[in-house]
């Protein structure tokens, strides 16, 4: 028998076959990132892991750019479109074919990526870029998400999702190249390895500031980057589906019901999940980003205001359906005043 999920989001099958673990693309520096070159009627990808982004009558990526000025729509998996049927269905896609079209838009978005990782990919890609004439960052959620784990892990740039297999897998590296040190005895197999006391997850009013803290440090370094291409940086922050309206629409309650019993999403996420954490949380953005002259839209309350109960946004808590992304798409284009 097939799952509410089989059959109200069919496409997200293929999702979990590009997000196959087995097939995870590691890569220096940034730690992961989409695989290269895959292709379905789903989601493709170029030679470097950018997804397709598709105008009225041209298809563009990071590799093959379209030529003259472009725009980029940064950020993580919301933007890179998981949940959407096509290509053509990306909220990028929508932004060039239909909502704002007079200017290329590029899908610049990492599945999974915190505010630092987001940097980095602008870092590592900026010399294949050509004109840049607006950045988008459509993001947040993940730094707030992840502020809940232990400092240790957390480090000084941020942690990072399944961050706590990479530190196993260099402990247990580490421990292969450990040698008996002479006079002390043969050290165990445990000798060296690091001993953390038990982790307490912080207040939510200190994680919210820690995540307003490291997204406006990477936005002030994304600033000076782009700085040199003229390019107008907004942070747009991404609409959790709780963040949007308390009742979600009949198929959401499906699909989300099915999920919290796989899931322990209430358990871990919770607290940020209320709609009152999610305008607290924007409200500090706000204040980052008017500091640093970066345009801020909190989107929630603008789509809360233009669709009833009985419009089916999301596929899961994050991720948009095509409607979803089609509302928003056009919401965003007409908030930010972009042609």
């Amino acid at each position: 028998m097939s799952s509410q999920r089989e059959l109200l989001t069919p496409q997200m099958l293929r999702y979990d076959d590009f997000d196959d673990r087995a097939e995870t693309r590691y890569l220096p520096y940034l730690m992961y990132f989409h695989r290269a070159g895959y292709r379905s009627e789903t989601v493709n990808t170029d030679r470097l892991g950018f997804r397709i982004s598709c105008g009225a009558t041209e298809q563009g990526s990071v590799e093959k750019p379209p030529k003259g000025p472009v725009r980029l729509l940064a950020g993580s998996s919301t933007p890179f479109g998981i949940g959407a049927t096509s290509d053509a269905a990306t909220m990028a896609s929508r932004l060039w074919s239909k909502y704002a079209p007079s200017v290329p838009w590029l899908n610049f978005a990492g599945r999974s990526h915190n505010s630092m990782q987001e940097l980095l990919l602008f870092l590592m890609h900026r010399h294949l870029l050509p004109e840049l004439e607006e950045i988008v960052v459509f993001s947040g959620l993940n730094d707030l998400a992840l502020s809940r784990l232990p400092q240790w892990q957390r480090g000084e740039h941020g942690a990072f999702f399944n961050c706590g297999e990479y530190f196993e897998q260099m402990e247990d590296l580490r421990a292969r190249h450990r040698k008996p040190k002479r006079g002390f005895g043969r050290r165990s197999a445990a000798a060296g390895a690091e001993e953390h006391e038990e982790h307490v997850v912080p207040p939510l009013g200190e994680r919210i500031a820690y995540a307003v803290e490291l997204t406006a440090r990477h936005l002030a370094s994304l600033r000076l980057l782009a700085e040199p291409t003229g390019a107008r940086i907004t942070y747009v922050l991404q609409p959790l589906a709780t963040w949007v309206r308390e009742s979600p629409s009949p198929e959401e309650r499906a699909v989300f019901g099915e999920l919290d019993e796989i899931s322990n999403f209430w358990e871990l996420y919770g607290d940020i999940a209320t709609m009152e954490t999610g305008r607290k949380y924007a409200e500090a953005l706000r204040t980052a980003c008017e500091a640093q002259g970066v345009r801020f839209l909190d989107i929630s309350p603008v789509i809360a205001g233009s669709v009833t109960e009985r419009d089916w946004l999301y596929v899961d808590r994050a991720h948009f359906t095509d409607h979803g992304t089609e509302v928003v798409s056009g919401l965003l284009a007409d908030s930010l005043g972009l042609s």
